[in-house]
């Protein structure tokens, strides 16, 4: 087998990823202009990223009494100070009118008898939002000019003299290779899952928090490329109800349902309250032998208990099904609780791309927005959707530039180079293709398996209760690039199997340059999140970006001072 042909296209604007970001982005540019658009989509946009499954409320929103400045601070305190500001308001400050946007499309937001938002919280609103993803899926397609191709893997980004000319990919379906060029590239691709060794093993290992086919290609890709990435050393951890890995956050806002441990104790004041430390105050619980710990739900009524169900079926319907299959309600058993292996994403902590406040990275010509863009967390769905505005309307202004020279190189240098790299990429794919079992030492899966027993024992996974020290990490460094070495000689017996290597090399990439992040930040500052045993504390020191970048071959730490209250960061500083 071998890749099947090549098809060459060309558009004014690339959005790699049809998630929540890259759909609403899309909607943005053909609102204010003629561009021509091609969405390429590793799925199919009706049900891909983080909306499939639905969701029941709108985690960020700024309700009746409260400011944009209001969830900044929120994001900030929860982050303990290394968020970027500048990225925050000009996210919050669109939340409610995406919300809206989203409202005329056809998104049900629930209402009380006076017509208002039913508010979950001082930041959240109630919605039936099973439909979600469709409804934005909808949108796009009807757009006029607007290229969907679903099932497009991409795999490399075109980028020359630190310019980016497009992108080089496959269809996981046809075989077809596909080198797209475009004038502005914005990557959408959402965060990283799978680095670590999940809570679920064999058959269930896909039950985790963050959808499995979230590998981190958009980072990778622009690691690769040389672009600057921040904060991947704040890993985000969920606190999940036990087995299922179903949201919490319902249980205890909907029901104002507290954390206890086995001895009916509520622990979570004793902690802090802030993401990470509602996750550390579980895991010390239990190994200090007062586990397994609970979200407190005996005692609820019956009303809340219909409530609950009803809830989880939009977004979780496996809680629900343990609720019926058990034959107990919430108010007759309290949820058992756990932590999930770490996770690289945006939308919740401040990891990603390192972007100014128009979204842009430090690759000229390319954005990135919602989960893979970093220094803005808690942007939830509405947040991405901000983003992928923001990108969009300056990909726009960007386009409309009657004196814009869109490369320092000529279109014949341009050419020759897309046409290098595409023939190299196709290549590659063809050697995987080729290759035969008696030829490699090991299979892909059996490669992923051991990224993640490496990640979870030397880098703070689960069975190290999240817990790391330099040691381990050095020892992580050398077992990760043994990996790699092997994974060049992976095999793919046929398109959707070479899908799966690349889905491994770019796991591999974003467990390297995570490593390089746990070891530059010399301090605990998250506990579990980046519980450095070396370095227990908080450090007043450590008030600062770690970025880095890859430069021939190697990765490369930089680091920036903070963007606070009033400030703006640019690429020109």
């Amino acid at each position: 087998m071998q890749i099947n042909g090549l098809n060459r296209l060309t558009t004014d604007v690339l959005i790699i990823g049809g998630g929540t970001a890259g759909c609403y982005a899309a909607l943005t540019i053909r609102e204010k202009s003629d561009a021509s658009i091609i969405i390429a989509e590793k799925a199919n946009i009706k049900r891909s990223g983080c909306l499939a499954a639905g969701v029941n409320a709108i985690n960020a929103y700024i309700v009746e009494g409260r400011k944009p400045e209001d969830y900044v601070e929120y994001a900030k305190k929860d982050a303990d100070d290394i968020v970027r500001e500048d990225l925050l308001l000009t996210m919050s400050e669109r939340l409610n009118e995406v919300t809206a946007k989203m409202e005329k499309l056809g998104l049900v937001i629930l209402k009380d008898e006076n017509g208002r938002y039913v508010a979950r919280g001082n930041r959240n609103i109630k919605i039936n939002g099973e439909n979600i993803k469709p409804i934005l899926a909808d949108a796009v397609n009807s757009l006029e000019n607007v290229i969907v191709i679903n099932r497009l893997n991409i795999t490399d980004y075109i980028v020359k003299d630190n310019t980016i000319l497009g992108a080089v990919g496959f269809n996981i379906d046809t075989g077809e290779a596909y080198e797209i060029r475009a004038k502005k590239v914005l990557c959408a691709t959402g965060g990283a899952a799978g680095l670590y060794k999940p809570n679920n093993p064999g058959f269930s290992r896909h039950k985790m928090w963050y959808p499995p086919f979230n590998t981190g290609a958009g980072f990778a890709m622009g690691i690769n490329a040389g672009a600057e990435m921040t904060t991947f050393e704040m890993r985000f951890i969920a606190l999940r109800c036990k087995d299922t890995i179903a949201p919490t956050g319902t249980i205890a806002q909907g029901v104002g349902a507290k954390q206890v441990n086995s001895l009916g104790e509520v622990y979570e004041n004793r902690y802090g309250l802030t993401t990470s430390q509602r996750v550390y105050g579980t895991v010390r619980e239990n190994i200090e032998g007062r586990g397994p710990c609970y979200l407190r739900t005996e005692g609820i009524s019956s009303e809340q208990d219909e409530s609950l169900k009803k809830a989880y079926l939009n977004m979780a319907p496996s809680q629900t099904l343990k609720w019926i299959e058990s034959g107990k309600n919430p108010s007759e058993q309290n949820v058992e609780i756990e932590g999930t292996e770490p996770y690289i994403v945006g939308g919740h902590t401040a990891s990603g791309y390192w972007v100014d406040t128009n979204r842009r990275t430090t690759i000229n010509g390319l954005y990135a927005a919602g989960d893979v863009a970093g220094g803005c967390p808690q942007k939830y769905v509405t947040g991405a959707m901000a983003e992928g505005e923001i990108a969009a309307e300056d990909i726009v202004k960007e386009l409309n530039r009657s004196d814009i020279t869109e490369n320092a190189f000529s279109q014949s240098t341009a050419d020759e180079y897309a046409d290098k790299l595409t023939d190299e990429r196709i290549k590659e794919y063809n050697e995987y293709l080729r290759r035969e079992d008696k030829d490699t030492i090991f299979s892909t899966e059996e490669l992923e398996e051991a990224m993640q027993k490496v990640m979870d024992t030397y880098a703070g996974g689960i069975g190290s209760h999240y817990q790391f020290n330099e040691k381990q990490l050095k020892l992580a460094k050398e077992k990760i690039e043994q990996i790699e070495t092997l994974s060049e000689k992976a095999n793919a017996k046929d398109y959707h199997e070479l899908m799966f290597v690349y889905e491994l090399k770019e796991r591999l990439t974003v467990c390297q340059v995570l490593i390089e992040h746990l070891k530059a930040r010399k301090e605990t500052r998250w506990h579990s999140f980046a519980e450095n045993l070396d370095y227990p504390e908080k450090s007043d020191e450590w008030l600062k970006y770690v970025n880095t970048r890859k430069v021939d071959g190697r990765i490369e730490v930089k680091y920036r001072n903070l963007v606070g209250r009033g400030e703006t960061y640019e690429h020109s500083n």
